[in-house]
């Protein structure tokens, strides 16, 4: 089948999203800012540990996207693009990566 742009956009969508799930996940959780001195560095922990986990995952289903290789996987990694206020690139992720089913080995 013949390549089209969908599943490489939604790679990047999702490689974007997991990156920034990545970086404010890693300064939620060292308590970086306003939040660490009210809330306390444990809790911020807790709450942002699965930031980066999902950020990591999105990343890993991006590059799947790319390659177009492992369409489940790239197809998870858009989902676990949906968390954050950045939720739009997640939709448009698994919008892009469902349209290219096709072109996946």
């Amino acid at each position: 089948m013949e390549k089209t742009w969908k599943p490489t956009v939604g790679g990047i969508l999702a490689i974007i999203a997991g990156a920034v799930q990545v970086i404010l996940g890693t300064l939620g959780a060292t308590g970086v800012g306003f939040l660490g001195g009210i809330f306390g560095i444990g809790w911020l922990s807790v709450i942002f540990a699965p930031l980066i986990v999902l950020g990591i995952i999105a990343i890993i289903g991006g590059v799947c996207a790319l390659t177009r290789r492992i369409w489940g996987l790239a197809l998870t990694g858009s989902i676990c693009a949906l968390v954050g206020p950045w939720f739009i690139l997640g939709v448009l992720a698994i919008i892009f990566v469902s349209l290219g089913k096709g072109e996946f080995k």
